[in-house]
């Protein structure tokens, strides 16, 4: 095996009459694997990806396609998630493994074009399966020999069974270089997702939505950790059968997914996106949409407006467009919100008041604050939304505070580490927790002239695990040792055929990352206030 860490050729010793030979195969066998079982893999043999490794693959396999097929990277891209849907396909329904490419296919006269018919078999039940995504027409249009070579890179790995995090960095990485606007778009870090959705712990049974949901990061975090509790308790109610547990648990997941995962978006391209990103991490793409937050509710697609989001949400979690480039500058939009309006500062009783006047233009996050609690139910649904600093502490948007004072109970201010969002853009942010108030609430604290007191916790979120360029950053002792720990892990074997969870001792580096510290005590925190 011969790598540069982004490339990766790997190549088996033929001796043919004489003739010494090197043939490319896409991984090193396993230990006791014959060569047929090495050309043509079963699904006990799939392995799940670890670390960098997928991330590095589906490079390899963009800059190929981008570098032999002669298409453009965005191009390229889509290509390249034909093909990951191919494979998820590949897992979830068929008997053997259909997503391969046999060294002698790729080497073959016309191996490569075994390879292109299997795969156009799969994609055809891929398109059966996402009218959404795919339209009837799409076809996969690469080349059978760069179509092998993509197949090769990816046929070793189980994509269902690797870890969330593991596949959110590496489609997340992919999706970013390719479909990032300019529309304030940045995709918030997956240790800020799970640290939002860990504070605000959501359950089978809560609808959840992220008005602005980019790439579906804080969807896919709160769908998991929903998925983690129903697995925990079905596994406890079948007393560890995991046979019997496996049936239960698909069923709970498909209905949670189904109706308790709604994301919108206003970029088409990344809702695609983001529809085959929550595929293949436990699917809940049927909740996702199109739409511009924003806009009147009557300007959303049928399918949409029936689910009457307004005032029936549980629970948000959200990093709406940022900036000043972006600006909501619709009088029919600006004049439907209260912070699309004037507002007036008297320093006699230090209070601003709402005008009849409308604003020229408001920045998007403004108004999304407005959206997201309208989204919410009174006197119980909660929002963890990702905000620049500004909105917190300039002088000039006093009102947005004030609005927000008036409307919602502040549960958390978490001040995020000015190197969250680096390598891609530098800005300070705040993770803001709010709970809205009924208007029972509102009216009496308008009648008294003064807000409750309550406490509200906050943090500072100093260690995110990555330094400024987007290096993993780890724990290190007084002499500048990095520090090891040991942990167990889950690992799913099978055994004649049958899966098998076994732990295992491990080591790892531990990543100077306390945002799931932050999360624990936030749970805390929260219990001892009850």
């Amino acid at each position: 095996m011969w790598t540069n860490g982004v490339e990766r050729f790997c190549y088996r010793k033929v001796e043919s009459k004489g003739k010494i030979s090197f043939l490319e195969i896409p991984d090193l066998p396993s230990f006791g694997q014959s060569e047929d079982e090495a050309e043509r893999p079963h699904f006990d043999q799939l392995k799940p990806a670890n670390s960098d490794a997928l991330l590095f693959a589906f490079r390899r396999c963009h800059n190929y396609i981008a570098g032999n097929q002669g298409l453009q990277k965005p191009q390229a891209f889509w290509e390249l998630l034909k093909l990951i849907f191919c494979k998820i396909h590949d897992e979830r329904e068929s008997q053997e493994v259909q997503f391969y490419a046999a060294p002698g296919e790729r080497n073959g006269l016309n191996g490569d074009l075994k390879v292109k018919k299997r795969i156009d078999g799969l994609f055809s039940a891929v398109r059966a399966d996402y009218p959404s995504i795919f339209a009837e027409n799409d076809e996969i249009a690469l080349k059978p020999s760069v179509l092998a070579y993509i197949v090769s890179q990816l046929q070793m790995y189980c994509l269902l069974e690797s870890d969330v995090d593991v596949k959110g960095q590496a489609y997340e990485e992919i999706v970013g270089a390719n479909l990032r606007g300019d529309r304030g778009e940045f995709f918030t870090p997956r240790n800020i997702c799970n640290m939002a959705v860990a504070m605000l712990d959501p359950a089978e049974g809560q609808l959840i939505l992220d008005p602005a949901c980019g790439t579906g990061g804080f969807l896919i975090a709160a769908m998991n950790h929903v998925i983690e509790k129903i697995r925990a308790a079905e596994i406890e109610k079948w007393k560890g059968d995991l046979k019997r547990a496996e049936q239960k648990i698909a069923a709970r997941i498909a209905k949670f997914a189904g109706a308790s995962i709604v994301g919108l978006d206003f970029n088409p391209e990344l809702v695609k996106a983001t529809k085959m990103n929550m595929v293949m991490n436990n699917d809940g793409a049927g909740g996702l949409f199109q739409a511009n937050s924003l806009a009147s509710p009557a300007t959303w697609d049928e399918e949409l407006r029936d689910r009457k989001l307004l005032g029936k949400v549980d629970l948000i979690f959200t990093n709406p467009p940022f900036g000043s480039k972006i600006p909501i500058d619709e009088p029919a939009i600006l004049e439907k919100f209260d912070l699309g309006h004037t507002w007036s500062y008297s320093a006699d009783t230090d209070r601003w008041t709402m005008g009849s006047g409308i604003q020229r233009s408001q920045p998007p996050e403004i108004l999304f604050i407005e959206r997201c609690i309208n989204f919410l139910k009174p006197g119980t649904g909660r929002v963890a939304m990702v905000l620049p600093d500004g909105i917190l502490g300039s002088p000039g948007l006093g009102y947005v505070r004030e609005w927000i004072l008036r409307n919602t109970q502040v549960l958390a201010s978490i001040d995020l580490h000015p190197d969250t969002f680096q390598p891609n853009v530098s800005v300070q942010t705040s993770l803001l927790v709010l709970q809205r108030k009924t208007s029972e609430q509102i009216a009496i604290e308008d009648a008294a002239g003064a807000r409750s007191e309550y406490s509200v916790f906050m943090a500072v979120a100093n260690h995110v695990g990555h330094d400024k360029r987007g290096v993993r950053t780890y724990v290190r002792d007084k002499k500048g040792n990095e520090i090891v720990e040991e942990i167990i892990e889950t690992v799913k074997e099978y055994e004649e055929g049958t899966p098998i969870y076994k732990k295992q001792k491990t080591l790892r580096k531990v990543v100077d990352d306390n945002t799931l510290q932050i999360a624990q005590t936030f749970r805390k925190w929260l219990s001892d206030q009850r």
